[in-house]
């Protein structure tokens, strides 16, 4: 895989270099509430510019759905990123039309533009591949090099991640290069004991990290909506809490194999409970009662990990060398359930271990919580890419950065 380093010592003053960047930020209306994927995708940005090149940035934001929606404009993104770089930054108001042409087209050395969302085109995440393809060969017309930087979506067989690459030469950008080199940390020769936090909705979406890790972790913590799928396995009550009862065979086979390889599996020992779910708008106090995690009312919904669970989770983290953590404990959103994953948080800031909070949600939950970004060894900017890497897949987006 080609770096940008590589790149740059081959020189792109006065090259129009494709960016495809990951600037899926969330929004409150036009207000961006957590730009840490901006900031990821500055360095490599500043430093093409820097370098003479005529950056072109592209992204999605959301799911759209194949067409123009002022609700997922990268407008805001674009904003942001102008401000983080300290210059004006062009918005094209399309992604391959009459806007983006002329946006490039008077693009001078060092300066950036943004293409609005790459799915406003049904052809960005067509199934089929001519159409994929149609689109990918109007972006090449856009630019003579390609950069891929957008690790949060290289999980995706999109036209602008998969198909534009070989199109055009290509090359990894910074982030990407940081994103596998921890990625390999996790996955090859890993510090011991190594001990895997996984929290977040549904138990569907990390079953396929869960059956990979049984070969490779020490130690398994179970948080979040998914841990009533685990508890419900043990015979338990779990009342209205986020439950995937068509999951409980796979659960139970994940436990009784992590019991034969020796793997510590840890589940919640007391939950926070509620009859209703939170205000997450306005915030206002909820009341949670703490019960044990084997007593949950029939008419009460876990919303996030105990106090004792919190020690328990603190516990099982302090000898620990490598860690990953991927989804939160709870809905963080809201005070009265955000101790369990600020307690998590807090325990990696306190161990010594190597630490990646993997995207998504966990990595909004550090920053939103207050923590230093520093104080953890790294926060991945893809959730679902950082899983499917760990479930030993083959992602689409890296493949093709491959010479």
């Amino acid at each position: 895989m080609k770096t940008i380093d590589q790149l740059l010592a081959d020189g792109v003053a006065g090259k129009r270099v494709f960016v495809r960047a990951d600037l899926n930020v969330p929004l409150d209306g036009t207000t961006i509430t957590d730009d840490g994927r901006i900031r990821a995708v500055q360095p490599t940005i500043a430093r093409l510019a820097e370098a003479g090149a005529r950056v072109v940035v592209a992204s999605h934001l959301g799911r759209p759905k194949g067409a123009p929606d002022p609700a997922f404009s990268l407008a805001p993104a674009a904003a942001r990123l102008g401000e983080l770089l300290g210059t004006h930054v062009e918005f094209a108001t399309d992604t391959v039309g009459e806007s983006a042409a002329a946006a490039v087209a008077n693009l001078e050395d060092g300066r950036v533009a943004v293409l609005e969302n790459l799915r406003f085109n049904p052809g960005e995440t067509s199934k089929d591949d001519a159409e994929r393809g149609a689109f990918a060969d109007r972006l090449a017309s856009l630019a003579d090099v390609y950069v891929g930087d957008g690790f949060g979506a290289v999980h995706r067989k999109h036209a602008s991640v998969f198909d534009l690459p070989a199109r055009l030469p290509h090359a990894a950008g910074f982030l990407i290069d940081t994103e596998v080199g921890v990625l390999k940390k996790l996955t090859e020769d890993v510090s011991r004991p190594y001990v895997v936090v996984l929290g977040g909705a549904k138990v569907s979406d990390k079953l396929g990290v869960i059956d990979h890790l049984l070969e490779k972790a020490d130690r398994i913590l179970i948080g979040g909506g998914m841990a009533y799928t685990f508890l419900k396995a043990q015979g338990h009550e779990v009342g209205i809490s986020l439950l995937q009862e068509d999951q409980v065979p796979a659960v139970l086979e994940y436990l009784e194999r992590a019991k034969a390889k020796g793997v510590e599996f840890v589940l919640p020992v007391d939950v926070l409970v509620s009859s209703e779910f939170p205000d997450l708008k306005t915030k206002a106090p909820a009341n949670p009662t703490v019960v044990a995690a084997d007593a949950i009312p029939a008419d009460q919904e876990g919303l996030d990990i105990g106090p004792k669970t919190r020690q328990l989770y603190a516990s099982k983290l302090a000898d620990a060398a490598t860690v990953f953590w991927n989804g939160p404990m709870g809905v963080f959103e809201h005070p009265d359930y955000a101790e369990g994953t600020k307690a998590v948080a807090q325990a990696l800031v306190d161990s010594p271990a190597f630490s990646v909070v993997g995207g998504g949600d966990s990595a909004a939950a550090v920053r939103i919580l207050g923590f230093d970004e520093k104080a953890f060894g790294h926060i991945s900017t893809g959730g679902g890419a950082s899983l499917e890497y760990l479930e030993g897949k083959t992602l689409p987006g890296l493949a093709a950065l491959e010479d």
